[in-house]
């Protein structure tokens, strides 16, 4: 049976009070989400490998790392030997998906393969069997607060059950407009893994609301139980 994990996207959080981001759901949240933007494959600007350096030293929650940057072969291995336990590469922006996954898997971490909402993941199955993760962008990537787009909910039904045809071992998550009216019908779809953004941090409580969040989608599939503290290593 599959876990329901919950990421707090830092991308919504204050970027003066990162830290304080991250420890307000220590021990609630199964990973951190941390998006990484070079204002070329996405027209945003966040985060960086020092950003992973310095969680590192605050928190122990494991560090999921979205890198929507334009040459993910080059520096996506440099996040996992900062820390990150998992990298997640763009499918339009990687070259090299053999040589990159090695590369991330030899730095120590697990790696995951995201699509935004217009790419096919049928045109990735083949190559699905190198990932931990497979990540569908429920919003255009780049900027956080975006509205969860429903014309990607077929593409979910269709994701997972081409992984529970083929067998294949990987969580699937989704990013982008996840909250307490969207969650229900992403769990329904598919979704193992939801990153939250707004929906945590834009809470008094966050770590309450990583739980509410959690709550909602057990209740909605049948196929997620609630996670062991063995997903979030």
């Amino acid at each position: 049976m599959a876990t329901a994990q919950i990421y707090p996207s830092l991308l919504a959080a204050d970027f003066g009070r990162i830290a304080e981001a991250a420890l307000a759901v220590e021990g609630r949240a199964d990973w951190l989400h941390v998006d990484v933007m070079d204002y070329h494959f996405v027209p945003n600007l966040a985060f960086s490998g020092d950003t992973v350096t310095a969680l590192r030293k605050v928190t122990d929650t494991p560090l999921d790392c979205h890198l929507m940057i334009s040459d993910p072969d080059r520096w996506a291995p440099g996040f996992a030997e900062r820390g990150a336990s998992n990298v997640t590469i763009h499918a339009e922006a990687v070259e090299n998906l053999p040589r990159t996954t090695d590369a991330i898997r030899a730095a120590g971490a697990r790696t995951g393969l995201a699509v935004k909402p217009a790419t096919p993941v049928e045109a990735y199955a083949d190559e699905l069997h190198r990932f931990d993760l497979l990540l569908l962008m429920t919003i255009e990537p780049g900027f956080g607060g975006q509205k969860f787009m429903d014309s990607v909910l077929p593409k979910i039904e269709a994701a997972r059950a081409l992984l529970d045809r083929r067998g294949l071992d990987l969580w699937l998550q989704i990013d982008g407009g996840v909250s307490a009216e969207t969650i229900e019908r992403a769990a329904a779809a598919g979704v193992d893994v939801f990153v939250a953004g707004t929906a945590v941090y834009g809470l008094a409580d966050p770590g309450a609301a990583v739980e509410a969040l959690r709550e909602q989608a057990l209740r909605a599939s049948p196929r997620l139980s609630p996670p062991g503290r063995e997903a979030a290593v």
